[in-house]
């Protein structure tokens, strides 16, 4: 008997075993994936100019209405994605922390901006350098501060983690996040010295006072 001329497997020939994988046939652990990663509610937590890109993207303009996390919840116990958009004090961390115990299992963390994630340009006592040594961060957005493209990018990249499953295993084995840097996707331009030419508006200068 030649291999295509196999019965394809089915429902008539392998009984439910044979069944299409549809939404009545689906495994369990499956769905209750797919329904954390589509009604993920972000905390309001926004700590420096990182927060005013972050209020841009729940905008009009950028929608993130789409992934069905439009909801910045003021309360932790109703969210289960905090983004930690700006630096993180001293002062502040025990407060973030709290917020983050607070919140609903499973939970996952975004660090937005070069700030939270590294202490940035602030490397004083004051401030954390690196908020993951608070709370386990999942998803890394660099930037200075990074546009809506790259936080879009960096919550749809923690959605595929979600999905497969991974990150839930992790934090259940070691208590630690995903760790995952993700590329800037803003299209910034680049940045421009003062008195260097510009091939669309010729030369810029500075006007002196006499």
């Amino acid at each position: 008997m030649n291999v295509n001329d196999a019965p394809k497997q089915g429902i008539l020939t392998d009984g439910l075993e044979g069944l299409q994988h549809n939404f009545l046939t689906g495994q369990l652990e499956d769905l209750v994936k797919w329904a954390r990663q589509k009604s993920m509610w972000p905390a309001t937590f926004g700590l420096a100019c990182c927060a005013i890109e972050m209020m841009a993207t729940g905008g009009a303009h950028y929608d993130l209405a789409r992934y069905g996390m439009e909801v910045f919840r003021a309360s932790p116990r109703q969210a289960d994605l905090m983004i930690v958009a700006g630096r993180v004090s001293q002062k502040m961390a025990p407060v973030l922390r709290q917020i983050h115990d607070q919140m609903m299992e499973p939970k996952w963390v975004i660090s937005m901006g070069v700030c939270a994630s590294s202490g940035g340009m602030f490397n004083n006592y004051a401030l954390v350098q690196g908020v993951d040594q608070v709370v386990p961060v999942d998803v890394y957005v660099p930037g200075c501060p990074p546009g809506p493209q790259t936080l879009m990018h960096g919550i749809l990249t923690l959605y595929d983690t979600i999905q497969t499953g991974e990150l839930t295993r992790r934090r259940e084995e070691t208590g630690a996040g995903a760790g995952i840097t993700v590329a800037q996707h803003d299209g910034q331009a680049e940045p421009v010295a003062v008195g260097s030419p510009r091939p669309d508006r010729g030369h810029v200068t500075i006007l002196e006072n006499s």
